[in-house]
């Protein structure tokens, strides 16, 4: 696959620091995501947060996600786009610059303006990408607590495109560790994984499927929530 970015017009500007979302590069790339990238028309597309091992497919959060999302479907029905600090990434462009390559984590920075900065940004991303996409996809799930929340549902009531978006709000309710740095926790939780499989059985008209947790492949990767 071409690089989105050649190697001698790549800023020298550092990826690991929590000015990240105002990365050159990163901009550049998501730009050709918005303008030039042709997504695939699929039944459903799944928004997942992105991961802090790289490329995201191949870290423990979305060996998980993957479990859930093609023990139902096939990968011909999906198609599965990573948001959040990469911005809007489909995952099938995970192994390119700058998605392989940044290292800092949103999840990990305090600094008020800045998360507010990434939820104006990235809900205008977000929406960009659903309007880019109304006529590519049947449905929409996202799979996404905290601020990448608060994004995706600004940006699906920006264009008036329907998201539906798990856990359920009474499912995080039911979860939140008060006495945790992040409050909602793993996304890795039974309780969340099971609404994630109703999200996928429900829009796709299919029998409900109880999840079970395979420790094995289940690995906290702390990558985007705090402890």
């Amino acid at each position: 696959m071409e690089p989105i970015i050649p190697e001698d017009e790549r800023s020298d500007k550092p990826l690991d620091t929590d000015e990240i979302i105002y990365h050159p590069d990163m901009k550049r790339a998501n730009d050709w995501i918005m303008d030039e990238y042709d997504p695939p028309e699929r039944n459903v597309c799944i928004f997942v947060p992105c991961a802090k091992k790289k490329p995201y497919h191949e870290s423990p959060s979305h060996r998980v996600f993957d479990r859930v999302i093609f023990g139902i479907l096939n990968p011909e029905q999906v198609h599965v786009v990573v948001f959040g600090t990469c911005g809007v990434t489909p995952r099938e462009l995970d192994t390119l610059y700058p998605f392989m390559h940044y290292q800092f984590m949103l999840g990990k920075c305090n600094v008020p303006k800045i998360k507010r900065d990434f939820i104006k940004m990235e809900s205008e991303r977000l929406a960009h990408y659903l309007e880019k996409t109304r006529h590519k996809y049947k449905h929409r799930i996202a799979y996404c607590i905290g601020d990448f929340r608060k994004a995706m549902e600004k940006a699906s009531e920006m264009v008036d495109i329907d998201v539906k978006i798990v856990p359920e709000e009474e499912t995080i309710q039911n979860n939140i560790q008060p006495d945790k740095k992040f409050i909602y926790g793993s996304l890795n939780q039974k309780d969340y994984l099971q609404d994630f499989s109703d999200a996928i059985t429900t829009k796709m008209g299919l029998e409900r499927r109880t999840v079970a947790i395979d420790e094995e492949h289940s690995e906290n990767d702390n990558d985007w929530y705090i402890f």
